[in-house]
This record gives structure tokens, C-alpha cells and sequence, in this order.
């Protein structure tokens, strides 16, 4: 069961393809923001989720909302994956699974990140959630119809 909307989003900060740490108390204060969890960098779900954000990016970065993918892939797993596909977002690295956990993203015997696409507004409570491990193109359209409200 994923995080419930009103409630209020778990803080973060971690490492970024930026080269810096992105910390939701600190560089995302007051702003409203997209953070999606997704498995493995390099596979295909994955891959065509980054891809369709990646195909829908001008629409978040008109209404001014960052998009950031986490996954437990090492940050040079997610530099790789960024240039290879052109990703105008950053990707965080969460080794450790800590934030993934929190967000309720983890699986729990393999530890794996599951999809989950979060809408986080600016006093950083969650908007908007979607969960369907299996339909990656609808986290977007989701994201972008609750914006669009």
C-alpha cells in the first residue's frame, strides 16, 4: 500500500545525476514536485517510463514541477541511463533502500524498488498517487491530469 494523499510526504536527500544531493527539506522547499520509484535502470518497464516522462517532460517543466526517478542502482548505473536515453530529470540513487522504504516503494523480500509514481505539492503532502506496477505510461498521464485540475 503505497503513501495516502494528505498525508505528509517522508523527507529526503539524496545523491543525484546533477552531481548533488537533492534534500526535499532543503532544495524543494515550498515547491511542489513528481518523485517516481521504479525497479531498474536498463529494463525495459522501466526503461519506456523514463522514456515517456522523458517524452512528457516540457508539460511538468511548464507547470514548473521537477520530475525525479529513484531506484536503488548506483549512481553510475543511473549516469549511464540518463545519457543513453536523454533524460532532461534528475535520478537519485537510493543504495540503501532507506527512502524507497519510507515511501512505501520497497518490495519486501527482494528489496526492490516497486512503481509508484508520487505528486508531492508544495507544503510537501502527498497530492496524487499511482501505483500500478505494470502500467508505466499511466503514472504519467495521471500525474499530468491531476496538475491539469
Amino acid at each position: 500500500m503505497s503513501l495516502s494523499i494528505g498525508q505528509k510526504a517522508p523527507d529526503f536527500s539524496l545523491s543525484s545525476t546533477s552531481g548533488e544531493k537533492v534534500s526535499m527539506s532543503k532544495d524543494l522547499k515550498g515547491k511542489a514536485f513528481i518523485l517516481y520509484f521504479y525497479p531498474k535502470d536498463f529494463t525495459p518497464g522501466c526503461t519506456a517510463e523514463a522514456c515517456e516522462f522523458r517524452d512528457q517532460f516540457e508539460a511538468f517543466r511548464d507547470l514548473d514541477i521537477p520530475v525525479f526517478g529513484v531506484s536503488r542502482d548506483k549512481m553510475d548505473s543511473h549516469m549511464k541511463f540518463k545519457k543513453q536515453h536523454k533524460l532532461p530529470f534528475d535520478l537519485l540513487s537510493d543504495l540503501d533502500g532507506r527512502v524507497c522504504k519510507a515511501y512505501d516503494a520497497l518490495i519486501p523480500l527482494i528489496r526492490m524498488p516497486k512503481r509508484v509514481t508520487y505528486l508531492i505539492d508544495a507544503n510537501h503532502e502527498i497530492a496524487a498517487v499511482f501505483s500500478e506496477m505494470f502500467e508505466s505510461k499511466g503514472h504519467i498521464e495521471s500525474m499530468l491530469s491531476k496538475l491539469k485540475v
